[in-house]
């Protein structure tokens, strides 16, 4: 925003007015009027008042003496009739002729087009939002009212003299707050809890003595899982209202106060609407299609279609099948629910639990998606797993779910996934009887009978054919084992070689698979069927198989697989095509490939088999970690121009992909995140182990993001592992280095990061890495200082500072600059913090650093809010907030904010801070560590006394101060005084 006045948009579309030429006013703010995007001169606040008299009026006539009153009131002065006659002509002449009337002996203003007058945009809207709320669409009718509230641009009428002035500004500014209060209801009644405290916390200091916002607040502030918050809230708004008012708060908050405190449960989710208002709750429909040609399987379909009829009057039906890989339990569990779609109107969830990988699905990860898909808001989602399995059972009363759970590893995963509730039902598939799943209807899938096999292995081939051959197709069957799955891939590749007939086909399997009746009890069953489908692959596509099975991420793109089979993305794509008509490679999606779990454990063991030189399989990773070497350098280059890291890392041998945009760049390495890890942990042996740590190094990013930081650590600490093993100093140092940057950036292993960066710096020393050594000095200079030991700090970050100088990296000396800056600050050098800080931004600056500049002018603006000068402190905040935001660095976005509020401290705006603060909060859910949330707290406690809530102050504090003394952080002591009775009395 610039200041200057807004020029209105066309608020309603439709109107028959050129919008070049339309006349618009506004009342809502200032009273002004534009001919389309030109602003018109009203003249001086009375004539501005006369206006803004005659547009309240709906087009009715006001006399002359009606304006006088709505003027000057008891006190006109002696001209006023010739004033008002006077203001009329002028504003005539700016307007479009025939606007503003003369009628029987007053003035009114006529023949506006809709949409002119933003008041009257404003009430058409919330009358629309009426509608929609009656309607049970809550979700409209808040985006309305959003549009609504919009339109305000400040004090109505503002600097409008007289009476009638007054008055409308009162009025209009009670119909704001109310629409602002309907609105916020609607936010907490579609789960948008957490993000309406912020707002509820300003709306409140704005509005003391307003309770129903005090109301809502404490309901937010429950929901959000701070119950000591909202009723802090309430002993705040009770004892102001004795204070200023004399009086007891009304009945509903003093209500709402008693359920709180006995944890009511109709208070944990948005209380149910009157029927005819009542939003339509989400029914998702994820099950995925059904095969067209379903065969057999008959006694099973019933049997668990009877089960899933029984649903209504129990508590919970549960269908739970058991079969070795191939035998079809997904096919049979996905046609069932199909079937019984009718008698679950509320919507079938679908996940696959990836049981059979090394790594399976997260419960929690699963529930957050589940809970996404009936309509729950991603800031109603509670982090640990308990409250997530929770919530999902209470979004799930009263509605009948269908849910099916495929390829479970086990009972312990699938137990925080069931409904729990009358009218819902789960089928659940995995390897293993669930023995131990209490309730379920357990089902042992076995091979399919010969009549079923013959019938599947028809309907893919043809009746034609199989009706010539139907001993050969027998054979076909019989040797598959009667495995589904078998059949299916056998079938596939009959059916697309017209030239072959079915003897063919089972001379082969005779010739091949002379042990099948042997191997038909487990995965060798299964890998003999597969054997089928490999054995007809041309040598091109059958090393593709092998070696794009060697790579563990759950899935591989179409380039990464391109670097593995050292082919060309054209070549590469039309053999993986042709592996997907196989049925032996699945397209996850567009240019995205994976195996099934059981089919990739198969390709490995031909990889091992058949590769005529071992050492292929070691080099198709190798080029997989060179093409991520080389494009995650690119994506780091692109993002820090100047940036000298680069130069330092292991050479790739393999081309990477090269972008242009940054966006892009960041999308690839976000969405790759999985896989280059994975890859990563792969090569973390002799021979890669190298470049494996420094591909860790350049995807950096990741440690900051909270989606990929747990992984990043793990995989940081077994290359550090290997790296000690084989005795590689310089990988083990840069190893190092990453875990001190991820438990720094965690903010909750303090004491970690400082032995991992000591270790990292005399490993780094030793070997001579003069850029480890820099890096990890600037970590454990900023570790030193979150630890409050600004002398260790100011050593490391001078280390640091002459160190990539020294080496010739600018941007790590800017980053040494602007760290050092905050040394000085702690310390009291607030000139010398702001001197440093704009000469690291300046150097940033220089070099076009966007994304390193933004945290050069966090660091600045911490210290102009040091130095008093906030208006320029401001700037800079804002600016490092709108990199931070553009970059999808979450952390830094959350952490920006925080300072803000800060900011909005020493600036004595504690309204503006609180909800700053409570901004922070929410970014920060999930990244930062409890010590960042401790800060946050702190001074959200600092705020909220600032606007005399401080009951609410108290528990923010005394939340703070248990996460701190649960870290040893020296913080504890600065709580621990702020909790004195002499520092909130």
């Amino acid at each position: 925003m610039d200041g200057g006045p807004r020029v209105p948009e066309q608020w309603r579309p439709g109107s028959d007015s050129d919008e070049s030429t339309a006349l618009r006013f506004s009342v809502l703010g200032p009273v002004r009027a534009w001919r389309g995007p030109v602003s018109l001169p009203m003249g001086s606040p009375q004539q501005r008042a006369l206006l803004a008299a005659l547009l309240l009026r709906d087009g009715r006539t006001a006399t002359a003496a009606e304006l006088i009153d709505a003027l000057w009131g008891d006190d006109p002065p002696s001209q006023a009739l010739a004033a008002v006659r006077t203001y009329a002509s002028r504003l005539r002449k700016a307007l479009d002729a025939g606007v503003l009337v003369s009628e029987s002996g007053g003035y009114a203003v006529r023949g506006l087009p809709d949409g002119a007058l933003d008041s009257a945009v404003a009430q058409d809207l919330a009358m629309e939002a009426e509608k929609a709320k009656s309607a049970g669409d809550l979700c409209h009718a808040r985006d309305l009212l959003s549009q609504v509230l919009a339109l305000w641009d400040g004090e109505p009428l503002a600097g409008l003299p007289g009476p009638y002035a007054g008055a409308q500004r009162v009025r209009l500014e009670e119909w704001r707050l109310q629409l602002l209060e309907s609105r916020l209801d609607m936010d907490l009644e579609q789960g948008c809890h957490a993000e309406a405290v912020s707002e509820l916390t300003a709306v409140t200091a704005a509005h003391p003595l307003r309770e129903r916002f005090r109301e809502l607040l404490m309901l937010a502030l429950y929901r959000s899982g701070r119950q000591a918050e909202a009723l802090a809230v309430y002993a705040d708004t009770r004892r102001l209202l004795a204070d200023e008012l004399g009086v007891d708060p009304r009945p509903g908050l003093r209500e709402l106060q008693q359920r709180i405190l006995q944890a009511d449960p109709a208070l944990a989710e948005p209380s149910a609407p009157a029927p005819e208002t009542a939003p339509a709750p989400v029914r998702p429909h994820q099950l995925p299609a059904t095969v067209p040609d379903f065969t057999g399987r008959a006694s099973f379909v019933s049997e668990l279609s009877e089960v899933l009829a029984s649903a209504e009057g129990r508590v919970m039906a549960v269908s739970a099948l058991a079969g070795i890989g191939g035998v079809g339990k997904t096919t049979l569990a996905v046609h069932v629910a199909h079937q019984a779609r009718s008698a679950f109107p509320d919507g079938q969830l679908y996940v696959d639990l990836q049981g059979a990988r090394s790594r399976s699905a997260e419960p929690e990860t699963v529930l957050g998606a589940f809970l996404r898909a009936l309509g729950t808001a991603d800031s109603a989602i509670p982090d640990s797993l308990e409250e997530r399995s929770a919530l999902y059972r209470s979004v799930l009363d009263g509605r009948r779910v269908l849910v099916l759970l495929d390829n479970a590893r086990d009972a312990a995963q699938v137990r925080p996934l069931l409904p729990g509730t009358e009218g819902c039902a789960a089928l659940v598939t995995s390897r293993v009887r669930m023995v131990d799943l209490a309730g379920a209807h357990l089902v042992d899938l076995d091979v399919m009978s010969p009549e079923e096999a013959l019938q599947l292995f028809t309907k893919i081939v043809g009746t034609e054919r199989v009706a010539a051959e139907r001993e050969s197709a027998l054979d076909v069957v019989a040797a598959c084992g009667f495995l589904p799955l078998a059949i299916r891939i056998a079938a596939s590749r009959l059916a697309a070689r017209r030239t072959w007939t079915v003897s063919v086909l089972a001379a082969k399997l005779a010739d091949e698979r002379r042990r099948l009746d042997e191997l038909q009890a487990g995965d060798l069953a299964v890998k003999a069927t597969f054997e089928l489908g490999y054995g007809q692959l041309e040598p091109a596509q059958a090393r593709a198989f092998r070696l794009l099975g060697l790579a563990d991420g759950p899935d591989i793109s179409l380039a990464a697989a391109a670097a593995v089979l050292d082919l060309s993305v054209e070549e590469t794509e039309d053999v993986l095509e042709s592996l997907v008509d196989t049925s032996l490679v699945e397209s996850a999606a567009p240019g995205r490939y994976r195996y099934h779990d059981l089919v990739r454990l198969y390709a490995r063991a031909c990889a091992e088999r058949d590769e005529s030189s071992p050492s292929e399989r070691g080099a198709a990773i190798s080029r997989l970690l060179d093409f991520y070497l080389a494009t995650v350098s690119g994506v780091y280059l692109i993002e820090r121009p100047g940036d000298r890291l680069v130069e330092h890392l292991e050479h790739a041998e393999h081309p990477g992909l090269v972008f242009s945009d940054r966006h892009a760049a960041q999308d690839w390495l976000y969405a790759e995140a999985v896989s280059l890890l994975a890859c990563v942990r792969q090569a973390a042996r002799s021979g890669t182990l190298r470049r494996a740590v420094d591909v860790l190094w350049a995807a950096c990013d990741l440690a900051e993001s909270g989606t990929n930081s747990k992984e990043y650590e793990a995989v940081a600490e077994r290359l550090r592992e290997v790296a000690q093993e084989t005795g590689d100093a310089r990988s083990e140092a840069r190893a190092f280095m990453a875990l001190a940057f991820v438990h720094h950036v965690s903010g909750s292993r303090f004491d970690a990061a400082v032995q991992e960066g000591e270790r990292a710096i005399e490993l780094a020393e030793a070997e001579g890495d003069a850029l480890t050594s820099c890096w990890s000095s600037n970590i454990s200079g900023a570790v030193a200082m979150y630890q409050s030991r600004f002398a260790d700090a100011e050593q490391h970050f001078t280390r640091a500072l002459d160190n990539f100088r020294v080496v010739g990296d600018r941007p790590g000396e800017a980053s040494a600059l602007c760290n050092l800056s905050r040394t000085h600050l702690a310390t009291g050098r607030t000139e010398s913090a702001v001197a440093l800080a704009r000469q690291g931004t300046a150097m940033y600056d220089d070099m076009e650093h966007d994304l390193k500049g933004a945290n050069g002018r966090y660091a600045l603006g911490l210290a102009l809010t040091r130095s008093g000068k906030l208006a320029e402190a401001t700037e800079c905040l804002q600016e490092a907030l709108r990199v931070f935001r553009d970059r999808r660095q979450r952390l830094w976005e959350g952490m920006t904010v925080f300072r803000l509020a800060e900011l909005d401290l020493t600036a004595r705006r504690p309204a503006q801070a609180a909800a700053n603060a409570e901004m922070a909060l929410t970014l920060l859910r999930g990244v930062g560590g409890d010590w960042r949330q401790g800060n946050v707290l702190t001074v959200l406690g600092r705020a909220l006394i600032g606007i005399g809530q401080l009951d609410r102050a108290r528990v923010c504090w005394r939340e703070a101060l248990d996460i701190f003394e649960a870290l040893g952080a020296p913080e504890a002591h600065e709580v621990r005084d702020l909790l004195a009775p002499s520092q909130t009395a």
